[in-house]
């Protein structure tokens, strides 16, 4: 966690990565997961400095995990794929559709 966090974020960290690792995953995982989705809920509601698109236009963690808990993992979302492409710099991507995208990422 962040130095600086609020102890309702701190509770939320614990919670997650407690909850992760009861089922079954790594420590190294649950810890990474948590800290993810606090960060993120964290941009959302403006008590962190810097937020990507992604985190702030995005639909909220606590949401997606209850569309997607039936199901599996739906992957990345779009966004998350264009920025990724962009940071590696892969030409054409704006054209590129959701499937083309993880192509050319490598994510087949």
């Amino acid at each position: 966690m962040p130095s600086g966090s609020s102890p309702k974020r701190e509770r939320q960290y614990e919670h997650i990565k407690d909850s992760l690792k009861d089922r079954g995953s790594s420590d190294k995982r649950a810890k990474e997961i948590a800290a993810r989705t606090v960060n993120k809920e964290r941009a959302r509601s403006g008590e962190s400095k810097t937020a990507s698109r992604s985190s702030t236009h995005d639909i909220s963690s606590s949401r997606r995990g209850g569309l997607r808990s039936h199901r599996g993992a739906g992957g990345p979302t779009y966004d998350q794929l264009y920025n990724e492409a962009k940071q590696r710099n892969i030409k054409g991507r704006s054209t590129m559709n959701k499937q083309q995208l993880q192509h050319a990422l490598g994510r087949s």
